[in-house]
């Protein structure tokens, strides 16, 4: 197991040196030179020389970029050219907003996906497996905005059953612990700040949740579905186990290396998934702070979000892969 660790952490070294370069050749492409993004048009000459100085514009390639792998190391992307605030502060401030949404849709995803897929495996052919697909379909082809505007409108301005906006309600305070107000709220005590978090949490969650959760059902149908007319299967149940061991022991354990590298893919996308959705609901996490950058061609703030990224979906690939060796010991021999 250590050595098949070692070889995935090496792998996930060589994507995030990659990356690396990417971004740096990203950045040195920018039309007119990465200066011309970071001074106004009416910059003097002198002011763009001392600026290619103070960023190591003027030195060797090589150098430059080993400069500029020097800064991705101490989280260092600069500073914001809307807010003027150093970028690693605003991800930081910005960052548990979105961990706490991405995370609840994925409750949701999982929590109802993987039993409506596995029911719709077994009942193969029955209005539960014909609702099923039809609903992964439908939920795979709403774009997620649309879904969020609806849901708000319906939910929270006509039936006036949810908060429409923001992660608490106007005036609420509490003691902040790790930045998921919820989990705050309960870790402190104050159980009014939780509940009122979770109802702001309620509809984007169940926006953000609906691609993950469609694709999880149709993969864990499939999944099933193809371990269910396996030998081993057949002979688990010719020998008269009882229906929950073949369930737990063949069948979803074996079912499960598909589903979980879906989920540790779609849990990455979330955080890009999320910018809408955040928008939306003026949910204040990295979603809405990258909309901004976005639109007012803050490049330095695009380049620190597109590294959370990339660096949460090596991780979660690499959680992944650490994860088939436990579900399937038979992947570390392969692998």
């Amino acid at each position: 197991m250590l050595r098949y660790t070692v070889k995935r952490l090496l792998q996930l070294a060589v994507a995030l040196l990659g990356l690396s370069l990417l971004l740096f050749a990203w950045f040195k492409a920018l039309p007119g030179g990465p200066e011309n993004r970071l001074l106004p048009e009416n910059a003097t000459d002198q002011q763009r020389e001392a600026l290619r100085a103070a960023l190591g514009l003027d030195e060797p390639v090589w150098v430059q970029y080993g400069e500029f792998l020097g800064r991705i190391v101490r989280l260092d992307f600069g500073s914001s050219l809307s807010s003027g605030r150093p970028i690693a502060t605003e991800l930081a401030d910005r960052l548990p907003a979105t961990i706490e949404l991405s995370l609840a849709a994925m409750v949701i995803a999982v929590g109802i996906g993987i039993p409506l897929g596995y029911l719709a495996a077994r009942r193969r052919g029955t209005w539960i497996d014909f609702g099923s697909v039809s609903g992964s379909l439908v939920g795979v082809c709403i774009p997620v905005f649309f879904l969020a505007a609806m849901l708000k409108v319906v939910f929270a301005q006509e039936l006036g059953w949810l908060p429409t906006a923001f992660r608490l309600s106007a005036g609420a305070s509490y003691t902040e612990v790790t930045g998921l107000r919820v989990l705050d709220g309960i870790i402190t005590g104050e159980f009014d700040i939780a509940a009122d978090a979770f109802l702001h949490l309620v509809l984007p969650a169940m926006a953000l949740s609906s691609i993950p959760l469609a694709v999880i059902v149709r993969i864990t149908r499939a999944s099933v579905l193809d371990v269910v007319g396996e030998d081993y299967v057949r002979t688990a149940d010719a020998k008269g186990l009882k229906p929950g061991t073949i369930r737990g022991r063949h069948v979803m354990r074996n079912a499960m290396l598909p589903i979980v590298t879906v989920i540790g893919l779609l849990l990455g996308s979330l955080f890009s998934g999320a910018v809408l959705t955040e928008s939306v609901f003026a949910f204040g996490g990295i979603g809405s702070f990258v909309y901004q950058a976005t639109t007012e061609r803050d490049y330095p703030a695009l380049m620190g979000f597109i590294l959370i990224i990339a660096v949460s979906y090596v991780v979660l690939n690499l959680i992944v892969d650490l994860s088939y060796g436990f579900l399937d010991p038979r992947v570390r021999v392969r692998k």
